[in-house]
């Protein structure tokens, strides 16, 4: 373990580093450094820290970064990302046991091996199953809602719980996992089909995301939330928004709900052009856009507050 000689927590295994570089973790590839990066070893290992650390320290779980604006000043307290000692896959029965770690088309590609449909959206998702139930992530016609069974949690004070799907209370682009949990592994239900009909679903998936999204650019996935009744992108087209520019911070010109890095944007950039968006489809449609991508940290190194 590196790192830990003035760290509050004592005995843990796995990687601490102070003044963690996290931008080029990000899809963005941009944001501050983390005071602190955890990457736990195991669940006992995270479940120590938990119930160790002090009270007043902040703690911020990241997965595949994809979802998220890491801000300039970093993050405060403990960043904590769970690697490969939460990443397995077990297929039971009709079910795939997964990870928190495990990328999301890890696991729809694990799903088609078993035979196992209904999971073939995961391959439409840029993330880890960890930040998908925290989030109910869906794409194609489907979300996590429809297939979880069950998650295991970590609580605040390092407790194991398990979850059922009823307790997650679903909703649109949300969950209810308690403030301070952190999903470290979940159940998912399939539907036993043919392995092959599958990976074409898959492959059909996979094409119509490269040929509708910019996911070769650095980006950050879906920036807004669909209203009721309304697409994000069609509402941001209608504003004049598509190819809107601050600084090297864009409004991608093939599909207008994501945003890129064109090389030299800052977080700030980032999110003031996502502020600009919502202030012009607001004057344009009188929809009010609610973020999707999550915008985390100190927006400067000075300021103290996650």
């Amino acid at each position: 373990m590196t790192g830990s000689s003035d760290f509050p927590v004592k005995g843990l295994r796995g990687r601490l580093t102070p003044n963690a570089l996290l931008g080029p973790r990000a899809w963005f590839r941009v944001g501050g450094p983390a005071d602190w990066l955890f990457v736990p070893e195991d669940q006992d290992d995270l479940a120590l820290f938990l119930r160790e650390k002090p009270a007043t320290m902040p703690v911020t779980v990241l997965g595949a970064c994809s979802n998220v604006i890491i801000r300039d000043g970093g993050i405060a307290g403990t960043v904590i990302r769970l690697a490969r000692g939460f990443a397995n896959i077990d297929v039971q029965g009709d079910s795939l046991i997964v990870g928190a770690a495990a990328l999301d088309i890890t696991v729809a590609e694990h799903a088609a091996a078993a035979g196992l449909a209904g999971l073939e959206f995961l391959a439409g998702i840029p993330g880890s199953i960890g930040g998908a139930v925290r989030m109910n992530a869906g794409a194609y016609g489907s979300d996590i809602n429809a297939v979880l069974e069950w998650a295991d949690i970590l609580t605040d004070e390092g407790d194991l719980r398990r979850l059922s799907h009823d307790d997650l209370g679903f909703a649109y682009r949300h969950s209810e996992l308690p403030e301070g949990s952190v999903v470290i592994r979940a159940s998912l239900r399939g539907t036993p089909d043919n392995a092959d009909a599958i990976r074409s679903r898959i492959a059909d998936i996979r094409a119509s995301r490269e040929a509708s999204q910019p996911v070769r650019a650095r980006t950050g996935g879906s920036t807004f939330r669909n209203p009721e009744g309304h697409k994000a992108w069609q509402l941001i087209d209608d504003a004049g928004c598509r190819g809107l520019q601050i600084g090297d911070a864009q409004v991608s010109e093939k599909h207008c709900n994501f945003l890129l890095n064109l090389g030299q944007a800052s977080s700030a950039d980032l999110e003031t052009l996502g502020e600009t968006v919502r202030e012009k489809v607001l004057a344009q449609s009188g929809v009010d856009l609610h973020w999707e991508i999550k915008r985390i940290g100190r927006k400067s190194e000075g300021e103290q507050t996650v």
